[in-house]
């Protein structure tokens, strides 16, 4: 994949403080693929306990960091998730990579598009607080489940199915880009890979980083493609320390003035 250069490439869904989060395969791919402009489609983190991020999940962000230096020429960009909202304005700062609810640009002709798609999950924006609930237990769930995390995974892919989600974010998506929005529209949130047509606006949702096939979006001069990405099963003890400060975020540098545990204090508390 090293010889492969894209314009965009697009990853969703990484869930990082989760034990069902791929960060470690993330990382691997991010180093094997060269883009010119690399999209982070939302629900980059789990919620707003920065305790539960491991080593690998602290690796991944400080990679990000570097991406997203000048001298590498490389646009990065992050488009807030529902599990992102209350942590961009400081983490955009500390991994230094814009924030949008929304992300737009030109490529071959045509209007691209990426919003994560809780926006169009009549059933989150109906039952913010169940959906919040719903995640806490999923999440303590995870902490009991074997080292692999397949009944966790299942239960995940369950949800999706249960709620019809990839098909009711498609309708969503396609129908907000009709009005002339965008010719090409780009999702996340529901971790299931999907392409979808209408009405001459393409649809295609990045999947996630949650399961064993991890998938992300590719977009070339060939035009748009959805890829799995194959890597070694995660092999991390789930009993793994956590860091729960700053301070061995592999490059992340806390803003002048604050302390790690400041900074922490602020996102947490």
């Amino acid at each position: 994949m090293q010889g492969n250069c894209f314009d965009t490439v697009i990853i969703s869904d990484l869930h990082l403080g989760s034990e069902v989060s791929r960060a470690g395969a993330a990382l691997a791919f991010l180093q094997s693929v060269r883009f010119k402009r690399l999209i982070l489609l939302g629900d980059i983190f789990a919620d707003l306990n920065f305790r539960r991020l491991t080593k690998e999940h602290w690796k991944f962000l400080g990679h990000i960091r570097k991406l997203s230096n000048p001298r590498h020429k490389i646009e990065v960009v992050w488009v807030e998730g529902n599990h992102d909202h209350g942590l961009t304005e400081v983490m955009s700062h500390l991994v230094g990579i814009p924030v949008y609810q929304e992300f737009s640009w030109n490529y071959g002709g045509k209007r691209h598009l990426a919003i994560h798609g809780h926006q169009f999950d009549s059933f989150a924006v109906a039952n913010a607080f169940l959906s919040k609930v719903g995640h806490l237990i999923f999440l303590q769930l995870q902490k009991i489940d074997s080292k692999n995390q397949r009944f966790a995974r299942y239960l995940d892919r369950l949800n999706t199915r249960w709620l019809r989600l990839s098909e009711q974010v498609a309708h969503g998506a396609l129908s907000y880009a009709k009005p002339g929005k965008a010719e090409r529209i780009f999702c996340g949130h529901t971790h299931a890979a999907l392409a979808r047509e209408r009405d001459g606006v393409q649809y295609y949702n990045a999947g996630a980083w949650v399961d064993q096939r991890c998938t992300f979006i590719a977009i070339g001069p060939e035009g748009v493609a959805i890829h799995d990405y194959v890597s070694e099963i995660d092999n991390r003890d789930p009993g793994e320390e956590r860091i729960p400060s700053f301070a061995d975020a592999a490059g992340i540098v806390v803003p002048a003035g604050l302390s790690a545990d400041e900074v922490y204090e602020n996102i947490a508390g």
